[in-house]
């Protein structure tokens, strides 16, 4: 693909330390596209990587997850995002794996990763880890990507209630992650709903989005702290795109800031995105309907003009065509309050009862450097502070 200087759709990137004093382990990255010099649909690739590991060794394995996927991407032609991202994220958590072996320092070192690849108005995404993915439509928000957390297993597989999660002791057990040493299962679902079976999330990629559509990634610094209607409500009653973003990360801070908070929120404008120039018409259908009509009129004119006295039928009604707009449900609120240490456990073990909790490594140890700005956001030029007020109740 061929890099560009902007993007063909708005983007808003920050990311924050939080309030606990540990360094930054998030990496993330937004680049734009066109596919080739003779097709000029526009591409977007966000990247979000949430490090883990030891000092120093957590921001390194998200600086390689986001630097190569995006490398990959670079490389691709572009036309099979999925194939795309599957095998530059396995690459990339190979790599990592490797890294870690070869450094003693750096054992352990792992990664989450959420993609989202927008080719022209088409959503295509790709997860591992429990960074998130979502889609604000018509005021509803839906968390698109799965979590591969021990929680999410738990309560799929009737283990756990919801009401059984908050305080959980495994709540930040991470099943799926980069590095790990068996490759993990890129997640392909992209969930419009909680009722959808697997195979009817991943026939959602490649949804065409809408405008006015908001998408969201994120690190877990912010949604355990903040809830996914407190997300929506920001981005509708704050006075702009950007005061929205920084809104969630100062409430989080404002709760605790127990962890990195990172987001990269995308807005799919009015005009979605505008009329591609350069682009070569064909003019030969409408040069054969110019004759066509030409030579209608002729006949016409030949007819005897007494014609045109008859009185003319009545008009037959026509029925108004109804078009049914599919809207995202509107989730129940979650709290969710959990530690910021990551436990890994991608052995795929049973899970266990709520009242016996498996024995899981020693938790990691914080570290790590803030992160380079990406293309096309915009840098903070001063350190906010936790100033955000509680957002008003929304109507159902």
């Amino acid at each position: 693909m061929i890099r560009v200087e902007s993007a063909h759709f708005p983007v808003v990137a920050l990311t924050d330390p939080g309030r606990t004093g540990k360094n930054n382990e998030d990496r993330f990255a937004v680049t734009a596209y066109r596919t080739n010099s003779k097709d000029d649909t526009p591409v977007l690739l966000a990247v979000l990587a949430d490090g883990i590991g030891g000092h120093r060794a957590g921001e390194v394995a998200a600086e390689m997850v986001v630097d190569l996927i995006t490398q990959r991407a670079a490389e691709s032609n572009g036309q099979h995002p999925l194939s795309i991202l599957q095998q530059a994220i396995l690459e990339a958590s190979q790599e990592v794996y490797i890294q870690s072996q070869n450094d003693p320092s750096r054992q352990g070192m792992g990664a989450t990763c959420a993609c989202a690849w927008i080719y022209g108005s088409r959503l295509f995404i790709a997860t591992v880890g429990d960074s998130r993915i979502y889609l604000m439509r018509n005021g509803d928000i839906q968390q698109l990507s799965t979590d591969h957390t021990w929680i999410q297993e738990a309560l799929e597989n009737g283990v756990l209630q919801p009401d059984q999660v908050r305080g959980h002791p495994n709540a930040h057990v991470i099943r799926r992650y980069l590095g790990s040493p068996t490759p993990p299962d890129v997640d392909m679902r992209l969930r419009l709903s909680e009722r959808e079976s697997d195979y009817q999330s991943e026939t959602n990629q490649g949804m065409p989005l809408k405008a006015g559509d908001r998408l969201l990634l994120c690190s877990d610094g912010l949604t355990d702290l903040v809830s996914d209607e407190e997300i929506a409500a920001a981005f509708q009653q704050q006075r702009s795109f950007e005061s929205a973003a920084q809104y969630l990360i100062d409430l989080a801070n404002q709760r605790g800031g127990h962890d990195n908070i990172t987001l990269i929120a995308i807005q799919v404008p009015e005009y979605l995105y505008p009329p591609r120039a350069g682009r070569r018409r064909n003019w030969l259908p409408l040069g054969c309907l110019a004759g066509v009509l030409a030579a209608a009129a002729g006949l016409a004119l030949a007819f005897n003009m007494q014609w045109l006295s008859l009185p003319l039928p009545a008009p037959t009604p026509t029925s108004t065509a109804t078009v049914n707009v599919q809207t995202l449900p509107v989730l129940p609120p979650t709290v969710e309050t959990r530690q910021a240490t990551i436990t890994l456990d991608a052995t795929r073990a049973p899970l266990p009862t709520y009242t016996q909790p498996p024995s899981f490594p020693a938790p990691v140890i914080d570290g790590a450097t803030f992160t380079p700005w990406p293309t096309n956001t915009r840098v903070p030029t001063r350190t906010f502070t936790a100033t955000a007020t509680p957002l008003p109740t929304t109507a159902p």
